[in-house]
């Protein structure tokens, strides 16, 4: 496993597994089990989720995947903006290590800006680390203009990581928020790195994985790996995916494959606000 320096020092593994759409349906609920539960033989141990994630249905089933190896995950979830008051912030961030059977996350993001000022949730953030209930804060979906917002205060300097969307087809954020980030040694966590699939069907893409005998998820992932000061978190609701997702860890691009996808997928040549999904 690969790993980002984060700018406590700490390391934070380059591939790991979302949640996004676990816990559900009931009927799935093994099978994902199982395959976090492989991910971590595997040493996916970056595990991501959000008490929206199915109406806190994902981070129960982490709570089952991780039971009895929790010293083995880097835990993260989020609290949305409507919780995202001081004391709001606190009793979301308890109701999820409630769900997922744990004392404590490894980093507690917020989901994306609402009404609350940033302070208050920042302060909720300091409490919850005085209390050793969460060991870092972050945030999620922040264009370049939040982070320098959040950056002006000691507190949200703190801050160890923007989750935002990043793969082949939605490289906005390589234009202004990636360098700032990088250039604060801030690590950023890409989120749907394969699109949820819809960028598959590219023939470069296909192209390239026959070349390479991967798959065409995997090139695309490989892609993201491969940027600087870059994690992602793809989902993978299987153990063959789960297989899939880490060979893609030691697929190597070369310079020439690069190039195609470039011409393929072009990279931003202006500033376009941040993308969502």
């Amino acid at each position: 496993m690969r790993h980002l320096r984060l700018p406590c020092g700490e390391n934070l593994p380059v591939l790991g597994q979302g949640t996004w759409g676990m816990g559900e349906r009931g009927a799935n609920r093994a099978a994902e089990v199982a395959a976090l539960r492989h991910g971590l033989d595997l040493g996916l141990c970056l595990l991501d989720t959000a008490e929206m994630y199915g109406s806190g249905g994902a981070e129960e089933v982490i709570g089952e995947a991780i039971s009895g190896r929790r010293d083995e995950a880097f835990l993260i979830s989020k609290v949305l903006p409507h919780n995202a008051s001081r004391r709001g912030t606190v009793e979301a961030c308890e109701r999820s290590l409630r769900r997922l059977g744990t004392d404590r996350l490894d980093l507690y993001l917020l989901h994306w800006r609402g009404g609350t000022p940033l302070e208050e949730t920042l302060e909720a953030f300091g409490e919850l680390q005085a209390d050793g209930k969460i060991r870092h804060f972050g945030v999620s979906n922040f264009d370049p203009d939040d982070m320098r917002e959040l950056f002006s205060s000691e507190a949200g300097r703190r801050a160890r990581t923007d989750q935002v969307l990043y793969n082949l087809t939605r490289r906005g954020i390589e234009f202004d928020l990636l360098p700032w980030c990088r250039e604060q040694g801030l690590p950023v966590m890409a989120y749907s790195p394969i699109e949820q699939g819809r960028l598959l069907g590219d023939p470069v893409l296909h192209e390239i994985a026959e070349e390479h005998g991967a798959t065409p998820a995997q090139v695309a992932l490989a892609w993201v790996l491969h940027q600087d000061g870059v994690c992602a978190i793809p989902k993978a609701s299987s153990t063959g995916h789960v297989e899939q997702n880490r060979a893609a860890l030691d697929l190597s691009l070369s310079a020439q494959d690069l190039s195609r996808l470039d011409a393929e997928f072009p990279a931003p040549r202006r500033a376009t606000p941040l993308e969502i999904l």
